[in-house]
C-alpha cells in the first residue's frame, strides 16, 4: 500500500486540490487494501476447498461456514491494518507538494 499511494502522490494531489475531503482519500486507499486482502483469503479459501476434495483418510478435512467467515474476517482485518498507516498519509499530503512530486 506504501507502494500504491508513492505511485499515485500527483493523482492524491490533483484530487485534494479539486476538493476531495481527507477522509475520502483514507476510505479509497482502505477500501482498495481490504478488497485486496479479501480477494487473497477468497483464493485462500478455495485452496482449502480443492484440498478438501482429495480423499485423506490420515487428516480428515472439512470446510464449515464459520470456517470460511473466520477466515475472511481475518482477511478484512489484515487488510485494515495494512492499510490504515498508508491511507492517513496519503490524506495528509499537501496538495501543491503531491502535484509537484515525480
Amino acid at each position: 500500500m506504501f507502494v500504491s499511494v508513492k505511485e499515485r502522490t500527483n493523482i492524491i494531489g490533483i484530487q485534494k486540490s479539486l476538493g476531495a475531503k481527507n477522509y475520502f482519500i483514507l476510505f479509497q486507499f482502505l477500501f482498495e487494501a481490504i478488497f485486496l486482502c479479501l480477494i487473497g483469503g477468497a483464493a485462500g479459501i478455495f485452496l482449502v476447498f480443492l484440498i478438501t476434495l482429495i480423499p485423506q483418510e490420515s487428516l480428515p478435512l472439512f470446510l464449515s461456514a464459520s470456517n470460511v467467515t473466520l477466515g475472511l474476517t481475518v482477511s478484512v482485518v489484515i487488510g485494515i491494518l495494512a492499510g490504515i498507516i498508508p491511507a492517513v498519509l496519503a490524506s495528509n499530503l499537501d496538495p501543491v507538494i503531491a502535484i509537484r512530486s515525480k
